[in-house]
């Protein structure tokens, strides 16, 4: 387990919400989480969009391709993080339903993908996500929907 937290950008000074601001603040203090392990790293980050790379490099099958289950964990963690933006404070997101189309493989380098919000609701929200290669290729299509629930006190 590592002791430095997930790489998040600073703090928008647009939003002018507090606890939104605290909210994206406290993403920089998880420790161990699967995003770390992963080597995400968040680089924008609202209710509408969220962009996130992750390295290759770790995160390959066997034959030396990027894992599909890691484009997945990419996808989730990114319409998870809007999700969260959206709800806050009054709900939480919890992960109902995620797909994904892979298109190509990548074999070295960083992918990006981006969360696009298709539906942002008062009991749910929904992101595209598209994950791309360091050339623009599509490699993989997503869609997670998360319902949003009240926190458990």
């Amino acid at each position: 387990m590592s002791n430095h937290p997930m790489n998040v950008p600073d703090v928008d000074p647009d939003l002018k919400d507090a606890s939104a601001q605290e909210l994206l603040a406290s993403l920089r203090d998880m420790r161990g989480a699967l995003n770390e392990k992963m080597g995400i790293e968040l680089v924008e980050v609202s209710a509408e969009r969220v962009v996130g790379t992750m390295p290759v490099e770790g995160n390959t099958q066997p034959y030396g391709l990027l894992h599909g289950g890691a484009s997945v964990v990419l996808a989730e963690s990114l319409g998870s993080v809007g999700a969260a933006m959206h709800g806050h404070p009054e709900r939480i997101p919890v992960g109902v339903d995620i797909n994904a189309t892979h298109h190509r493989s990548a074999v070295q380098g960083t992918v990006t993908g981006v969360a696009t919000a298709v539906h942002l609701g008062r009991t749910s929200a929904c992101y595209e996500v598209v994950i791309t290669d360091e050339q623009g290729r599509r490699l993989c299509t997503s869609r997670i929907t998360c319902a949003l629930i009240p926190p458990r006190s």
